[in-house]
């Protein structure tokens, strides 16, 4: 009867700290869950359709003055070009003597 005891005890304890471990992420899941549909109502509002459209999509209202600035006249705009690596002539064996080999 001790060692029926004992057992159901240790079972007892056991089963109990898995629980808790779930209520901890159950927790967890449900405060992801509610930031997510603040996100998802934040992004899905008027405030944030317009915001994207005049950041991002460079969008304006009808009632809306656009200024493009312009560069000065008669200024040109410089290219740097960078230059592009071009292959050297190397025998296969010290291709590979370099994978392995090199630092």
């Amino acid at each position: 009867m001790i060692f029926g005891l004992n057992s159901r005890l240790s079972e007892l304890f056991r089963l109990t700290d898995q629980r808790d471990l779930m209520q901890t992420r159950v927790e967890s899941l449900r405060d992801t869950e509610i930031a997510l549909q603040t996100q998802i109502a934040f992004a899905t509002s008027d405030v944030a359709v317009e915001g994207w459209a005049r950041d991002q999509g460079h969008m304006a209202l009808p009632n809306d003055h656009v200024i493009v600035p312009l560069p000065p006249y008669g200024t040109t705009p410089q290219v740097a070009y960078l230059p592009s690596p071009t292959p050297g002539n190397s025998e296969k064996w010290q291709i590979w003597w370099n994978l392995f080999f090199a630092k």
